[in-house]
């Protein structure tokens, strides 16, 4: 195993710093490599991963971990050589995931949610030695790849992972080598483009992930306490931010390959935790389900995230449930949130408030810029949103969000400034028209997107997913509607009727994959 910072026995704690004895500020004790090496020592017997209703235990998870570390050992690629991995949310996945940090190697993540030759395509990008893919990801097109580049790979099949055949050894592809300072590669959600690649180190996950809120809020790992619930996609921030601190304290996990109403009610009806959470489109699927409230009772607070939620979703599901919405803000570029609502601000300004993502979290700063000449807005106005993220530096980091921070200090996310539709001089936010058509009484859920227009350069259009038994309203009811709420410049000029709205990994609205469903209908 490549040394990380450290021996392990002075890292992991085994001797006291001089910190700590002179009541100082004590740093974390053990880096996330040892801290991998550790969580793979755990008592073989205990449960680590339920999947499908089966657990796994930390033995299983230990060796199929092992397996990925002796075939990469075994492939000829250097220690410092970067590894393709393209998870899935199976055990096999995290497993591996814990054997490649374990052995202090870059991971390059790859969603798997795309087409083979879309794998292919990333696979010769991003320029790896190895590749660790689930193995029905190892298709024709991957594999011309692979021997294209000369790289190995590890194929996980099952709880089982062994080289694929004909990639046990590395060629070209094996003399690459990474950063002198391992890290993890994450993706960005793909929203509104392509995903992209951003770089966190294992020494900011040590310092900021592992000493999370959400890492030390989970309760006792012992049997019982209930499982954490895991249903973001492995390879983003999200993924990541709820996986690996509940994988290193031991916290036994359920995990969803896809996230569904069903399994979420299953976790919760089975496990009853006092804590959930949801992704915001979720939340009125969820009403829309119809779920009995005392099925919900153990919740005391639901946390979302990851994109905005409608305010009329938030208010139905507290009149409903009487549960506490708590949401937050965050982007992969800020390596995790920065604004929160936490239950105490919940209690004190309720419904006040409806909407917020919170106050900047410790350490965050927040403020809201004029686009054009970059001056900082007054309380109230709306402008782009500027971060200074602790986990990142002390630099301003220019987002591409339209929010407005109140004279209390509290932050309202409302849309996107590069998913604005331009219809002739006229700016139009997605958002704005998705809230306004989830008043009607017929609609569970909107996505709109802008559309080419030769004389206007681009117009919206909407898709629609109704709520349960209800009839597709007439399109010039629909107009009606949005006319009580917005501009006629804002009026959907294309309406489709959908079961189900597309989807990035992190279930936000794909606006690409809506942008081409209109083009083909």
């Amino acid at each position: 195993m490549k040394k990380h910072r450290g021996g392990v026995a002075q890292r992991c704690g085994l001797a006291t710093s001089a910190a700590s004895v002179s009541g100082q500020k004590e740093y974390p004790v053990a880096s996330l490599q040892e801290l991998a090496v550790i969580a793979l020592r755990r008592e073989p017997a205990l449960q680590a991963i339920e999947f499908e209703h089966r657990w796994h235990s930390w033995g299983d998870v230990r060796r199929v971990a092992e397996a990925v570390q002796t075939a990469l050992g075994a492939s000829g690629i250097g220690g410092q050589a970067p590894v393709a991995f393209v998870p899935r949310n199976r055990p096999a996945s995290i497993a591996a995931l814990l054997g490649l940090i374990a052995q202090g190697r870059t991971i390059r993540m790859i969603y798997a949610f795309q087409s083979p030759a879309g794998i292919a395509r990333d696979i010769e990008r991003l320029q790896p030695a190895a590749v660790v893919a689930d193995r029905e990801d190892f298709a024709p097109e991957v594999q011309e790849v692979l021997g294209k580049e000369g790289l190995a790979a590890i194929a996980l099949n099952g709880m089982q992972a062994a080289p694929l055949t004909g990639f046990e050894q590395a060629r070209i592809g094996g003399q690459r080598t990474g950063p002198a300072e391992p890290q993890i590669e994450i993706l960005t959600s793909g929203t509104t483009g392509p995903p992209k690649q951003f770089a966190i180190s294992y020494r900011l996950l040590e310092q900021h992930f592992l000493a999370s809120p959400l890492a030390k809020t989970q309760g006792d790992n012992s049997e019982s306490s209930p499982p954490f619930l895991l249903f973001f996609p492995l390879g983003n921030i999200s993924g990541i931010y709820s996986t690996l601190p509940m994988m290193i304290r031991g916290q036994r996990v359920v995990l969803l390959e896809r996230f569904t109403i069903e399994g979420w009610h299953d976790h919760v009806v089975r496990y009853r935790p006092a804590h959930s959470g949801l992704p915001p489109s979720c939340v009125q699927l969820v009403l829309d389900a119809n779920i009995p409230k005392e099925d919900l009772v153990s919740i005391r607070a639901l946390g979302v995230g990851a994109a905005p939620l409608d305010p009329t979703a938030q208010k139905a599901f507290e009149d409903r449930y009487g549960i506490p919405v708590l949401l937050s803000y965050g982007a992969t570029e800020f390596a995790g949130p920065v604004a929160a609502m936490t239950p105490e601000l919940h209690r004190e300004w309720g419904r006040t408030k409806l909407g917020t993502v919170g106050r900047a979290m410790p350490g965050a700063q927040l403020r809201v810029v004029d686009p054009d000449t970059g001056e900082v807005l007054a309380p109230g106005a709306e402008g782009l949103l500027e971060v200074v993220s602790p986990r990142i530096g002390p630099e301003w980091i220019r987002t591409s969000d339209i929010a407005l921070i109140d004279e209390d200090g509290f932050l309202f996310h409302r849309g996107r400034a590069d998913g604005a539709i331009m219809r002739g001089g006229f700016k139009i936010l997605p958002e704005s028209v998705e809230c306004a058509l989830m008043l009607h009484p017929s609609i569970s859920e909107a996505a709109v997107t802008g559309i080419s227009d030769h004389r206007l350069g681009q117009v919206p259009a909407a898709a629609i997913r109704l709520k349960p038994g209800a009839s597709a309203p007439r399109i010039e009811d629909l107009e009606g509607h949005l006319r009580k709420h917005l501009l006629a410049t804002h009026i959907p000029v294309k309406w489709l009727f959908c079961e189900d709205l597309p989807r990035t990994p992190s279930l936000k609205a794909d606006r690409p994959a809506l942008q081409r469903l209109f083009d083909s209908s």
